[in-house]
């Protein structure tokens, strides 16, 4: 039997491989990408307990392909998000709005939301920090925006 045909199988395979790799790449560039305005870990100073802050925390995507978010998972029930669920445009800009109630909170509060969207990584991080002084005054209630 001739085996002679085998090198030219493996060289075929091979060069299938890297042009796999090669589109896999290319098509990884393109992928939606959410990049947020705010960088790092948000501040939201100093609030008293029981005060709600609101952000809405902008992001453009960045890639070839509309952006869709599939879920937010916050690290604690006191967090409350609100995404777009329309796909984002290419170039298109967006918010996830993101809700911390203070009630019940006390000291330095360090949260994340987590975004998970058809992006490569699957997930971007919001993280923030606020300050939550005790309340002396427990029959007042206020929004800070």
């Amino acid at each position: 039997m001739n085996y002679s045909f085998i090198p030219l199988l493996l060289l075929g395979l091979f060069a299938c491989n890297s042009n796999q790799k090669s589109s896999t790449a290319e098509l990884s560039d393109k992928m939606p990408k959410m990049v947020f305005v705010d960088k790092g870990v948000y501040d939201f100073g100093t609030v008293t307990e029981g005060d709600t802050l609101e952000r809405n925390f902008a992001f453009k995507n960045e890639g070839q392909f509309p952006l869709i978010i599939n879920n937010i998972h916050t690290s604690c029930g006191c967090t409350t998000p609100e995404w777009p669920k329309k796909p984002i445009a290419p170039g298109e800009s967006a918010a996830v709005k993101v809700k911390f109630n203070s009630a019940g909170k006390r000291g330095v509060q360090n949260k994340t939301v987590t975004v998970y969207a058809n992006t490569d990584p699957a997930y971007s991080e919001i993280t923030f920090r606020v300050l939550v002084n005790p309340r002396t005054d427990s029959s007042r209630t206020a929004t800070v925006q």
